[in-house]
């Protein structure tokens, strides 16, 4: 199950991340070799994980969610803006768990907000309008499918635009959110099952390199560095050997580190 959800995480199609139900296991047999998916890390916090841990014990993710009040504006040079998109994105998943429209709606107009300092407001323009509408039908697989939309129409203009390195930015921001939003549920009501999701050495394996092939003008970046320095933190917690459990006061660690990276993403004085 650990090899399964490892990949999952970098590897499952749209259709099945964003299934409204998402099937009991996850076949590992069906995904592409893992040797040609490391490049293509795009959903920070897929929906799959989430149905996996339905299953388990039906969580409350209105629990875990970092509510949004006003639209939030960028802040920081673009390597962090880049880093506070992918986080808004994955609070987007976590409202859609949670069925909360008024979030959704504040997170697409959010996330518009931090698109356009990036040079990609015009091509997310749209989707922002799709979600809050799909939001006030409470459509929540519509929702689900405008916010992998985002994902996808924010990487490819950013390649265009000779800006992969933020686009994986955005990407590592939402596995950040979604992982402190993750562990707060597992923390909550510890199980080895629940705790198994979190077992992801190929998707740290790949932030890691990511991080360390940044040009230098993004390393140098205080929010980088630090999130770099969680990431290596977080590594020998969340890696471990197929065999070795991951054990509820790892969970607590991990859900500690990557809360104080939330908020050294959004802060004005990083």
């Amino acid at each position: 199950m650990k090899k399964a959800l490892a990949l999952a995480l970098v590897a499952l199609p749209a259709a099945a991340l964003f299934a409204a139900d998402p099937p009991a296991h996850i076949d590992v047999s069906k995904l592409p070799s893992q040797s040609k998916l490391i490049d293509d890390v795009v959903v920070p916090v897929p929906s799959e994980i989430f149905g996996v841990l339905d299953k388990l014990g039906k969580p409350s993710w209105s629990a875990v969610q970092r509510p949004i009040t006003n639209v939030i504006q960028p802040t920081g040079d673009s390597p962090q803006i880049a880093l506070m998109l992918g986080s808004v994105i994955a609070e987007g998943f976590i409202a859609v768990e949670a069925e909360d429209a008024n979030q959704v709606k504040q997170i697409g107009k959010s996330v518009l907000s931090l698109s356009t300092p990036l040079g990609v407001g015009a091509e997310v323009k749209k989707r922002a309008q799709a979600i809050t509408d799909a939001a006030d039908k409470k459509d929540w697989a519509g929702v689900r499918k405008e916010l992998d939309g985002t994902l996808d129409d924010v990487k490819k203009v950013m390649v265009k635009l000779n800006s992969e390195a933020l686009s994986q930015l955005v990407s590592l921001g939402g596995w950040i959110r979604g992982t402190e939003a993750l562990t707060a549920v597992v923390k909550n009501s510890y199980t080895k099952d629940g705790a198994e999701l979190l077992h992801q050495p190929v998707l740290l394996d790949y932030f890691e390199r990511r991080l360390a092939g940044l040009k230098p003008k993004y390393k140098i970046n205080p929010v980088v560095i630090r999130v770099q320095k969680g990431i290596l933190e977080i590594r020998p917690l969340i890696g471990l050997a197929d065999d070795v459990d991951i054990s509820e006061k790892s969970v607590q660690q991990i859900n500690t580190i990557t809360a104080d990276l939330i908020k050294s993403i959004n802060s004005k004085a990083p």
